[in-house]
């Protein structure tokens, strides 16, 4: 995933660009995710990233002017690449189709991303200081649009009533768990670890389990 804050901004003769940049970028955010996800933000340095990712510390204060400012990179990517697969939903949207598409690519971030999801999952646990500039009242409303379109699809006899909030709320936490909780599922299944098809096999329970409760008929796979 590509860094979305910046440490500084030197001039643009300064910087690596293209892939060069691309690629560092990807290589520190991989590293610091390992470091975060194991260690917590306290827990972690600069340098066991700068380690982990086989580049001098240097390199990441150049990307990166502090661990802090490498933290919230981590977390606002995750958070983009889940709201974005909510941004396009309308009220002329078919429900079933649109709530099934929201939950498999929910999955599928879970299935790629799961340490961003975990590190996002400590930072809310434990007060989610670090988040307070993205939960903001663009996103407040950002937030209440999406759940105008749930509205809409009620008043239309196309939605079950339920409170969007709340289904918004499960879509979030139920997609979600398979990341976060993962270890929890190979305990309790005797797996040593998720695979694909597990997660095929989630995704098509949930996306069943979801929209029956909403009072609508899963697409055909």
């Amino acid at each position: 995933m590509t860094s979305l804050v910046p440490a500084h901004s030197p001039t643009p003769s300064a910087k690596p660009v293209g892939r060069i940049r691309q690629k560092n970028e990807e290589l520190i955010l991989a590293a610091a995710e390992e470091e975060f996800a194991r260690h917590g933000f306290k827990g972690t340095s600069m340098n066991t990233i700068a380690v982990r990712a086989g580049l001098p510390k240097a390199n990441l204060h150049y990307y990166f002017s502090n661990k802090l400012g490498l933290y919230i990179a981590v977390l606002s990517n995750i958070l983009d690449l889940w709201d974005s697969t909510f941004n396009t939903l309308t009220a002329e949207d078919d429900p079933a189709e649109a709530l099934a598409r929201y939950i498999r690519a929910k999955m599928e971030f879970s299935r790629r991303y799961p340490l961003a999801s975990k590190i996002f999952a400590m930072e809310v646990i434990s007060g989610g200081s670090c988040l307070e500039q993205h939960f903001n009242q663009d996103y407040r409303d950002w937030f209440r649009g999406r759940a105008a379109v749930f509205e809409a699809w009620i008043a239309a006899g196309k939605l079950d009533p339920v409170d969007p909030v709340h289904l918004i709320f499960l879509l979030w936490g139920s997609t979600q768990h398979y990341a976060d909780f993962g270890a929890q599922i190979c305990r309790v299944t005797g797996r040593k670890r998720l695979t694909k098809d597990d997660f095929e096999s989630a995704t098509q329970n949930l996306i069943h389990i979801i929209l029956k409760g909403c009072g609508l008929t899963p697409p055909t796979a």
